[in-house]
This record gives C-alpha cells, sequence and structure tokens, in this order.
C-alpha cells in the first residue's frame, strides 16, 4: 500500500529492494520516501537502463556504490547552527552516531576516529573510519566546512592507498573515500572522474530546506548528471 503510490516505476523498484534487503518497516519506509532516499542516491542519475540493471542486481543481495552513497546527506539531527568548527562536526556525528548510521544506511559500521596513518616522518588523521559489510570495503570519510576543491581528492588518494597497504583484510574490495563538504561543483566533480579514484563527493545539510526547494534541486541534479551522460556518449566518451 506505501510502495503504490510512487508514481515512477525504477524508484518503487529501489524502494521495494531496500526494503528487503535492509529490512524496513512501514514507518521507516515512509520516512526513507519522504526524504527522497531515491533522489539522492547516485543510482538515480545514471541512464534509465543502468538503474534497471542495477535493481536486477540488488535482487541477488549485490549492492554497489552507486546505491549505499547519495548526495546530498540530511544531517539536521546534529543540532548544529551557525558557525561550527570540523571537530564540532566529528564531535556532533559521534554523539549521534545511531541516528548518522540511521541516514548513512544500514551495513554501515563505525571503525574509528582520527584514525592515525604514518607515512615517511608524517602522521596523517582520518577524520572518520567506517566498513560497510555489503560493499565488504573501508569506507574513509573526510568532513569539510568549505566548498569541495580539486586539492580535496589527493588527501583522500594518500589516506585510500594507506588503508589498501595497511589495514584492508583478505578478502575485502579496495577502500572507498567519501568526502563530506558544506558544497560543490558538479563539473568540477564529473571533470575529476571520481568513480575511477573509488572516491565520492556528497554535500552535507544541517538545517533542511523546504520540501519544494529541495525536491527541485535533487530534481536539477538528476537531470545534469543525465544530461552529462549523454553528452559523454555522443562523443565517444566511455563512461566512468
Amino acid at each position: 500500500m506505501e510502495l503504490l503510490p510512487i508514481k515512477e516505476l525504477l524508484a518503487r523498484d529501489f524502494y521495494a529492494e531496500m526494503c528487503r534487503i535492509e529490512h524496513w518497516d512501514v514507518r521507516t519506509l515512509r520516512q526513507k520516501v519522504g526524504s527522497m532516499l531515491y533522489q539522492r542516491t547516485a543510482l538515480a542519475k545514471r541512464p534509465q537502463s543502468i538503474i534497471a540493471a542495477e535493481i536486477s542486481q540488488m535482487r541477488d543481495g549485490k549492492l554497489t556504490p552507486d546505491i549505499v552513497f547519495r548526495d546530498p546527506y540530511f544531517l539536521d539531527l546534529l543540532g548544529l547552527q551557525g558557525a561550527f568548527s570540523e571537530r564540532d562536526l566529528e564531535s556532533a556525528i559521534l554523539r549521534e552516531i545511531e541516528g548518522v548510521l540511521l541516514e548513512l544506511g544500514a551495513g554501515f559500521t563505525f571503525v574509528a576516529r582520527q584514525k592515525r596513518m604514518s607515512v615517511g616522518r608524517d602522521d596523517f588523521h582520518l577524520d572518520l573510519l567506517f566498513f560497510h559489510r555489503h560493499l565488504r570495503r573501508l569506507v574513509a570519510v573526510e568532513l569539510k566546512l568549505e566548498a569541495f576543491q580539486p586539492a580535496h581528492i589527493g588527501q583522500m588518494e594518500l589516506y585510500l592507498r594507506w588503508l589498501d597497504k595497511h589495514e584492508r583484510a583478505p578478502g575485502e574490495e579496495s577502500p572507498i573515500g567519501l568526502i563530506l563538504c558544506a558544497s560543490s561543483d558538479a563539473e568540477q566533480v564529473e571533470l575529476l572522474q571520481l568513480d575511477a579514484k573509488s572516491i565520492r563527493v556528497s554535500e552535507y545539510l544541517t538545517e533542511l530546506p523546504p520540501l519544494k526547494i529541495l525536491r527541485a534541486r535533487l530534481h536539477q541534479a538528476i537531470e545534469h548528471a543525465r544530461e552529462l551522460t549523454v553528452r559523454r556518449n555522443s562523443s565517444g566518451e566511455a563512461l566512468p
């Protein structure tokens, strides 16, 4: 009864499979649909043929990063208002870790905060480290108060290579990175071809905009991503 009003068939199939995989009750399904989970996934920005293929894989129990990661993330539960630091954001995430894990999605397990990585004579500290049970891979998370900058990629690549060398266990996939920032430029992110580097860039919202504005923004992001795909296909470029 809750799924039938969803007009878009692929979105309905997505929610149906997520109910089965993550064992949602009716209340959780309503919350996920209300927060436009499907529209926030990277999957929704793909061509319909790819969406259908990935949903088919979901029926076999296989989840991909396009299904697991979303943009933006809703972190209004942290109660952060006004000016705050990266440490404030990190501390609030840990304080509200149960709610944050619900927003991240089933399968995420918290591993470490300020994970120390020694490279040569220098020490580096990753903000947050998670493990995703369905993806079978470590997830490195960096928090940025500012807008996304291409320079952030080099830092994340270093972290991922260190984790792959020192923390990746037998049978696991290579680590994947998530850069959470205050805002991002879709064209910059697209040009960097981050899928090939196992890096995702997402915005976070500590205060939710009106639903009408949020819906329009997500629709615009989906249309922009699909236009880029059509442009790449017409010019003979390979999909990332």
